[in-house]
């Protein structure tokens, strides 16, 4: 069985191309595709699936675990489309446990999603790493962050593990955390610790909520436009007057893989 391996901003994946959903992976079989010793090695897997005549994104992350979506991974997933010829470009939509999401999708250069509304969800919530702690912003991009704004983004410290978000009861199946710098060009640096895959390259969905958390915290109106930089790459996220993010970026396919060994 054929995979293909791509990434959008190194925030990689493994994509299965599945039309027919014949092939749903196990959570072991996901674990070992992922593993970046002994398997193909990636943040999670995207099972392409078409329902209802429509494209169905079927993500999971390293860990075999479900995930609502990706905001990386469905630029990676409509790049595959176009370039394998299974999709025209131009605008199309892909269905995700988060909704539907729109796409223009050039021939080459950068991918814009809608990624759709993203939400403050009051209340306070603290992240601590060690001995530190902030206070953060509980954004919804139809799956939650915890964003918090830091001096260094050292002081995140390695990311392997969780860091500690309270109250834990806001988050009853984990949450993304996202740790925040402005530069002095305007831009924002950013790293992320992503529920099931740990420290990531660069999170989508995260990217959205880093976008709508500046916005507060720098007490501006909508719309607002920011400069992204995680570890990764560059990106861009435009929130509109209602709230919708729209976020634009690259995705890149790298190599094709026999995954049969690992399933």
């Amino acid at each position: 069985m054929i995979a293909t391996y791509g990434h959008g901003t190194h925030n990689d994946f493994v994509v299965l191309f599945d039309p027919e959903d014949a092939h749903e992976l196990t959570p072991d079989q996901i674990v070992r595709i992922c593993d970046r010793t002994t398997g193909i090695g990636a943040d999670g897997t995207i099972r392409i699936i078409k329902r209802d005549g429509k494209w169905f994104m079927d993500y999971r992350n390293s860990d075999g675990s479900l995930a609502e979506m990706c905001g990386n991974g469905i630029r990676v997933m409509a790049r595959y489309l176009v370039e394998r010829g299974h999709q025209p470009e131009g605008i199309f939509a892909i269905n995700t446990r988060a909704g539907m999401k729109y796409l223009a999708v050039p021939a080459d250069d950068d991918i814009s999603v809608n990624m759709g509304g993203v939400q403050e969800i009051y209340g306070e919530i603290t992240v601590t790493v060690g001995d530190k702690s902030w206070i953060g912003y509980n954004i919804n991009v139809g799956n939650p962050h915890a964003v918090v704004f830091v001096d260094d983004l050292a002081d995140a410290g390695d990311l392997k593990t969780p860091p500690k978000v309270e109250p834990a009861d806001e988050y009853p199946e984990g949450v993304n955390v996202e740790f925040v710098k402005f530069l002095d060009n305007g831009e924002i640096a950013m790293r992320v610790h992503e529920r099931g895959s740990g420290e990531t390259q660069s999170c989508g969905t995260g990217i959205c909520a880093v976008a709508l958390a500046a916005t507060l915290k720098m007490r501006k109106q909508l719309p607002s436009h920011w400069v992204i930089n995680p570890p990764g790459g560059r990106l861009t996220v435009d929130i509109d007057p209602h709230s919708n993010a729209t976020l634009t970026g690259p995705a890149v396919l790298i190599a094709d893989h026999d995954i049969s060994k690992y399933l």
